[in-house]
Formats: C-alpha cells, structure tokens, sequence
C-alpha cells in the first residue's frame, strides 16, 4: 500500500485551504491554469497543488522537503475520488448544510476579528456575501467528501486483542511520552441580570418592535443596528434551517409565523428577541432575528459570586456532593451538566486533558490542589461571550510517563481503531481505482508515493490539458 497515514491532515488541510484570501481578479487572469490531474468527472488544477504548497510552506517551520508536491497532489487525489464516488453513490448534501456550515465557519472568522466586518473584507479583499459565494461548492464537495470517507470506514472497529497486538508491535524506545494529565469537574453557574435591568432590555426592544410595525425602519436595517449577534451583519438573517437547529422557545414561536410576521418579544437563554419569518419551504425556515441582551452587573456578579462561594462550602464540608450541587445548582446548558459535571475535552470528546491544553485559569487554579479539592469561583466566557461563574473540581491527576496499556488504554485503542480505518481506506481506493477514469500529468511520474494512480492513469489524446477560458 502506498497511501499511507495521510487521512487525518487532508480534511485539516481542506479546511485550512478554504479560508485563505485568493488572487484577485486581475491575478487570476493572468494565471493560465492547467489540470494536472482527472479522477472521474473531477479535475486538480496546478493552481490547487501550488496553493497547498504555499500554504504548508507558509506553516513549515523548516523548508518542505522535495518530495512535498507529490505528497499534497496524492492527497488532493483521494479528496476527489471520494467526492467523486459519492456522486456514484447518490450521497446527498442539502443546501441547509452548505448554508448551515457556510455560515458558522463565516461566524467563527468573525469572532477571530472581534465581529469587524470591515477588517474582515479588507483581508479577504471582497464583502462577506462575496466570501460565501466563492466557496459554496468548495464547501460543498468538502462536506460530501468526508461524508464518503465516514461511510467506507464506518463498520472498523477494533478487538481488546487488536489493541494489544498493536501496542506490542510499537519499539520499546518509540513508546510515546505522556504529560501529566487531569480530569476536572464543574459547576458553572449563569450570573442574571437584575429585575430593572431585563425590564429596560425588554422595553427597548418593544420600542424597536413599534419602529418596525411602524414602518419607521425595516427589520434588516434595525437588525444591523442593534442586534447584539454576529447575525447583524447580515440583517439579522439566520439563513435556512430544518427543525432542531434553534432552542426550543425560539422554534416554536419560529415555525407559528406566517411569512413576514414579526412575533412578539421572545425570551431564551441568549436574551429577548424579536422574529420575522422570511420565507418556509416545507419543513425548512428562513428566519430572521433581532437580539438584545440584559446587560449584567457588578453589582449582580458579586451576588453571584456570593451564592458560589455558599455552595462551595456546603461542598468542601460534605454537606452536599459535588454531583448533586451541579444538578441542583448548576447551568444546564454546558455539556458538563448531563455528565455529572466532568468537563469534556474538545479535541479528543474524552474526559481527559493534558495540562497544557487547559485554559491558563483552569490551569493556574489546579495547580496547587490535591485530588478532591475544589477552587474558589472562576469566571470565564461562554463561547456566545457571556460571562459565567464555575468551581472546578480535581477529579484525578497522572505524572508524565511513558505510554502504557495500564494507563493509557483507551488512547491505544483509538490509536489502534485510526490505524485500521487508514488500512480499510486504503484498500476500498485500491478497489476503487480500477473503475475509475484517472488521469495523472505526466510531471509527476517521478513521485513515488502516486504509484497506484500513475498505474492506472490513462492517456489523453492531444496531450497536456489546459483550462481557463476553455483553452488546450
């Protein structure tokens, strides 16, 4: 097998790639663009190759090997097999997903740029609109892609003994060196704003309600202007949606409006809003919405802080349990609250950190506790940029140490289960290959990695195939 270990970087990489600032206009019509590379009815441009490689070079911290091209080719390669069979296969990607994803990885870019829409355009050198529609169909193929990807290797899993053996088959000196790791709880607990404060909020955004009915302003322009969301930007507009995307009060007032109505003021877990339906296909809205936020005090944080500091005590005096306090006080929506409280960590869905991937303040605050022990209150921002309150809990703690079946098991397994999903993946494109049309440019014949793809590339009568305008 010659595709080997190089799964997990290509859907970083596609990710990556995606969000890097094009040539401009001009730049691209001076570029003659050649394919280098057809898998079915797909085609990899030269320029796909190069921008990889300016990318990877531009991340490198040493120069790129020789052999880099053939390895970023190789990758592109199987990106377009997948997506290719899953148009063979009747994959289907909704527009709502393309929109759904479109629009969060759009959102998450914002966040990066404090939610500056004018630094945003001035990096990407176009409007945000603009953004989108150039990398629709990129996003789109990158979604059918993995999709395909999970569906060959869905059915891998992997024995107690398959672990084993994979374990023993690692050199004794290759054994990987573990950090100190932790697994932590929490009770986190949402600060309110007081009486007055959500009685104004309210107030002002049944004024800005009467200014819309009044036809003083449009939705769109009062959304821009006073929303306190990222989906100002775009006129207070959700895009479409299917059932289960929104919270529940939200949703249901959502799917009860004819089209555009504006509700009353509803109230959720991000502030008071006001909807208007856009437009309804089916079981799919188009919804757009204005947000205010009551705006917490300091006089309400100390309160808070106050009621935390009471419930630590109950806690640390064995008056109450650790677990019962999150139920009985803790914010039910972080995903610690229906795990007895345990944070997860994001990069690996487990119950485990290394220390050094824990936020500076969770890290500082467990550094001189004992297992057992719990901290005072910390505050931190919720990924929406609320401030909330949490005591963490040291639920235990490893000493760095050198990789073991005994401490480690579950990461072997993962380890084990990703090295039978390359296997099973590599063998489904060797199979695959066989009925597919490949074409790979002859530039690349010394790449020893594109072994299977350059046995089973055709020719091209006419020679080297060039695209831009339609031009050989």
């Amino acid at each position: 097998m010659i595709f080997r270990k190089r799964f997990i970087a290509l859907g970083l990489l596609s990710a990556l790639l995606l969000w890097q600032p094009k040539l401009s206009a001009q730049e691209e019509r001076a570029v003659i663009d050649e394919v280098v590379a057809i898998v079915g009815g797909e085609y990899v441009l030269l320029s796909n190759v190069e921008e990889q490689y300016a990318l990877a070079a531009s991340q490198a911290t040493e120069p790129l090997p020789p052999e880099a091209r053939c390895a970023l080719l190789d990758q592109l390669l199987v990106s377009k097999l997948l997506y290719n069979q899953s148009k063979v296969d009747s994959i289907e990607i909704t527009t709502e997903e393309v929109e759904q994803q479109l629009n969060a990885r759009i959102d998450r870019i914002l966040s990066y740029m404090n939610d500056d829409v004018n630094q945003f355009e001035e990096y990407y050198g176009q409007s945000i609109t603009s953004v989108k529609e150039q990398f629709r169909e990129d996003l789109r193929e990158q979604i059918a892609s993995d999709r395909m990807r999970g569906q060959v290797i869905r059915e891998v899993t992997v024995t107690p003994s398959e672990v084993k053996n994979f374990f023993a088959m690692i050199p004794q000196d290759s054994l990987p060196y573990f950090n100190s790791e932790v697994e932590i709880a929490e009770i986190v607990h949402e600060p309110k704003a007081n009486e007055a404060t959500q009685k104004a909020t309210r107030e002002q955004l049944e004024a800005i309600r009467a200014q819309i009915l009044d036809e003083e302003i449009t939705f769109a322009d009062a959304a821009a202007k006073y929303s306190q969301d990222g989906s100002r930007q775009a006129g207070g507009n959700l895009g479409w949606a299917k059932r289960g995307k929104f919270v529940a009060e939200f949703e249901a007032t959502a799917y009860n409006l004819e089209k555009g109505e504006i509700s009353d003021i509803v109230q959720t877990q991000f502030g008071y809003h006001i909807l208007k339906l856009e437009e309804r296909r089916g079981n799919s809205i188009n919804v757009s919405h204005i947000l205010l936020r009551a705006e917490v005090s300091e006089e309400d944080m100390e309160k808070a802080r106050s009621l935390m500091d009471s419930i630590r005590n109950l806690v640390v005096t064995d008056s109450i349990t650790f677990s019962y306090a999150v139920k009985r006080f803790g914010y039910d929506k972080v995903p610690s609250y229906n795990n007895d409280g345990r944070m997860t960590n994001p990069a690996t869905g487990g119950t485990i950190f290394e220390v050094g991937d824990l936020d500076p303040d969770v890290y500082f605050a467990i550094d001189d506790m004992e297992i057992g022990d719990v901290s005072e209150p910390l505050s931190f921002r919720s990924p929406g940029g609320d401030e909330l309150l949490r005591l963490i809990k040291l639920q235990d703690r490893s000493r760095p140490h050198q990789a073991s079946l005994g401490y480690d098991y579950a990461k072997i397994q993962e380890a084990t289960k990703q090295a039978k999903q390359s296997d099973y993946l590599n063998d489904w494109i060797d199979d695959v290959l066989k009925s597919t049309f490949i074409y790979v440019d002859e530039r690349y014949e010394g790449c020893p990695n594109l072994g299977p793809w350059l046995e089973n590339s055709r020719s091209i009568t006419g020679g080297k195939v060039t695209t831009v305008g339609g031009k050989e």
